[in-house]
């Protein structure tokens, strides 16, 4: 397509730049402000960070979350992922499109409806009191089940529509080849279709664990002050306490978080396949 390299780099130079100066820069900026103290670079600012026990509590409470909607949604996933690809062509073409019909709706309307369902006046305590379940409504909301809940909802497709990719690619006479070899449903499962799809589950596993991280409507709605993540931690520490460093180290360990689940799926995925 282009004549040398120098005349496609050339033309990627634009691009290049405009995302330096309007992301990459910005950024580099927010983060290196966990590593300055009085004019030095140190790393005071995460010492003090992990010492206090709040925080401690954030960050395993944001991690713990985040590997349990995860694992859900892989499991969730993988069933709906198979069941959609053995559907005739019009049923499979109407259930991803069901499927993908809440991305396109916006998280912030999403995230509110769970406040109908899930309030003392919503759906679900008004049948458990009127099923003699509970004489009194029950907290549901601002709790970590709420939170798990209203985050599984949210990027539960994009995991069905990762595994829905992989299993489109792999071959239709690999299931029916390890059953007729003998093998149960479980090790069919576990040898053949885990390995063959490992590219979407990590694809799915790393955006819907970043994005379990890094969500602030969910967590603010249906968790509140009472259970924090680190995205409205990060929040109340730029907004409420003006305190940018605090904010810069969360801001590092989403990042750090992000990348490291993204590296170790992948590892993963390709010790599994080695063995």
């Amino acid at each position: 397509m282009f004549q040398n390299r120098a005349e496609a780099l050339a033309l990627a130079l634009p691009a290049a730049v405009f995302a330096t100066l309007i992301f990459l820069l910005p950024v580099a900026i927010l983060l290196s402000e966990g590593f300055r103290a009085g004019g030095g670079w140190t790393l005071s600012a995460y010492a003090d960070f992990f010492s206090q026990t709040l925080s401690r509590t954030v960050f395993r409470r944001s991690f713990r979350l985040g590997l349990e909607v995860t694992a859900v949604s892989a499991i969730i996933g993988y069933a709906a992922a198979f069941a959609i690809v053995n559907l005739p062509a019009n049923g499979k073409g109407r259930m991803i499109g069901l499927v993908t019909l809440p991305l396109m709706i916006s998280p912030v309307a999403r995230t509110y409806a769970w406040i109908v369902i899930l309030g003392r006046t919503g759906i679900v305590n008004q049948a458990i009191t009127g099923l003699g379940l509970s004489a009194e409504p029950l907290r549901l909301l601002f709790t970590e089940t709420a939170v798990f809940i209203g985050l599984l909802q949210l990027f539960l497709p994009l995991m069905i529509l990762s595994l829905i990719s992989a299993l489109e690619n792999m071959p239709r006479d690999a299931i029916p080849a390890a059953r007729v070899l003998g093998a149960n449903w479980f090790q069919v499962f576990w040898k053949v279709v885990l390995p063959l799809t490992r590219e979407g589950l990590v694809i799915g596993g790393t955006l819907v664990f970043t994005g379990s991280l890094t969500a602030y409507i969910t967590p603010a709605v249906l968790g509140g002050s009472k259970v924090l993540m680190l995205e409205t931690l990060m929040y109340q520490q730029v907004s409420v306490a003006n305190d940018f460093v605090s904010a810069s180290v969360i801001a590092f360990i989403l990042i750090v978080m992000s990348f490291a689940a993204n590296i170790l799926l992948k590892r993963l995925a390709t010790a599994r396949n080695r063995r």
